[in-house]
């Protein structure tokens, strides 16, 4: 389990798009053992630096995952319990915990449970719905039984191995809902972290409300990108401003990609500026993800219309041992791989960065100075998104260079104050 759930780093994937499954499940068909192919990628996601794997939903469902019918059976198109276990059993053999996804606000139409638990509106002929998405019928969180049912399927997974849970659409879910199950869950799984998906509002007050862990950081997710392609550091300042004051609550979930957003790497308008946004990611506070094939440069584009997530939803091959340095990927490939796993390495040796609160020390449109630090433990990240070299007129005296996004850039005694045009460094504040 999660004793240190904070400082976990996640790889998350989508399984049912990750090992192509079909789009549509196939009531009382064959089970089909396609989990079993993540098992052969444990070894890149241990070699990335990640601690876990984040999976989207595995439980069976009508199509996507999200339109679950049961949640205490595994999706046939996935496997069956028995894939479950190996996975988790692969995955702790390499030092990775499993979190799980599960889709509570909502359920398919044709949903196992008592239709009861479903909501109706008073006189309504027909049940509630997710954001009027037809085949997603809300649950009536106000049931008794349906807090029942949830905390038992909690359980149920965290018995089986899962060491947390992302809460999907969390915030169409009363906080109280949760503050109502939780604490059975954790009676019998005191380290197990629960995570909601909350995109707009008070973060810190949901979590406060709801006794979640963490939320989803959006708030920062779009400023990453966003004020790279605006080149106004300004937005990303105030962005930062506000995750220091949450992360005096809780440690927020951060990313730069999921599987319901654009890739990073097509996000941005200038490729030069992937290892700003990671720079920013690994050296804030939070717990970090990294999407499936972000860390090779993937690019798709997410759309609004039926089967838009199919792009940044792709099947992995079987055999991992293209994915890095062997020499048969493209160069950028390699070149993100490496960047991941030498910032993911960054944020591992600094554990305390987790709960680091930024402030920022030089700040124009295309330049900032950020210093992140707990107690006498500092890492400054200086961004220059600017075409030409950038002197940053701060105390640099007693830094050491740790990352940087040029080659060469710092050593053999070269003025750590100086940024190369489109270049990052990071450096580690030493105590007097």
């Amino acid at each position: 389990m999660l004793a240190h759930g904070d400082q976990a780093i996640w790889w998350s994937v989508y399984p049912l798009g990750f090992t192509g499954a079909p789009a549509t499940a196939s009531p009382g068909g064959p089970v089909e053992h396609r989990l079993r192919r993540l098992e052969p990628w444990l070894d890149h996601v241990a070699e990335l630096g990640c601690t876990g794997l984040m999976l989207g939903p595995i439980f069976a469902s009508e199509t996507h995952g999200y339109d679950t019918v049961d949640h205490f059976a595994i999706d046939r198109r996935l496997g069956d319990d028995a894939d479950f276990d190996r996975l988790v059993g692969a995955a702790r053999e390499r030092g990775l915990e499993i979190m799980l996804d599960g889709v509570f606000n909502h359920v398919g139409r044709s949903f196992a449970g008592d239709s009861g638990w479903l909501r109706r509106r008073a006189g309504a002929a027909d049940f509630d719905t997710f954001e009027g998405h037809h085949h997603l019928v809300a649950l009536d969180h106000g049931q008794q039984a349906v807090r029942e049912y949830v905390a038992a399927v909690l359980a149920h997974w965290l018995d089986r191995g899962a060491a947390g849970w992302r809460l999907d659409a969390a915030y169409a879910v009363p906080a109280r809902f949760w503050n109502a199950v939780l604490p059975q869950v954790r009676a019998r799984h005191p380290e197990a972290w629960f995570v909601g998906e909350v995109i707009h509002g008070d973060y810190a007050a949901y979590v406060a409300e709801s006794g979640l862990d963490s939320v989803t950081q959006y708030e920062l997710w779009k400023a990453l990108w966003s004020s790279l392609n605006d080149r106004n550091l300004f937005e990303l300042a105030h962005a930062l401003d506000r995750h220091s004051d949450m992360l005096a609550a809780f440690a927020p979930l951060t990313f730069a990609g999921n599987h319901d957003v654009t890739r990073i790497a097509t996000r941005l308008n200038d490729e030069r500026h992937l290892g700003h946004a990671l720079a920013v990611l690994f050296t804030v506070g939070g717990v970090p993800s990294v999407y499936y094939g972000d860390e090779l440069a993937m690019r798709g584009v997410k759309e609004e219309r039926e089967g838009g997530d199919d792009a940044i939803r792709p099947a992995f091959p079987a055999d991992p041992s293209v994915r890095t340095a062997s020499g048969d990927l493209p160069g950028s490939a390699r070149e993100t791989f490496e960047l991941h796993r030498r910032l993911i390495g960054l944020r591992r040796r600094h554990p305390w960065l987790a709960r680091a609160r930024t402030s920022v020390h030089h700040l124009a449109n295309r330049t900032a100075a950020l210093r992140t630090e707990d107690g006498d433990s500092a890492v400054i990240t200086l961004l220059n998104l600017d075409g030409q070299p950038h002197r940053f007129p701060i105390d640099l005296s007693r830094a050491v260079l740790a990352e940087t996004g040029t080659a060469g850039h710092g050593a053999h005694g070269g003025d750590p104050a100086v940024v190369p045009a489109h270049g990052w460094s990071i450096l580690i504040d030493k105590p007097a």
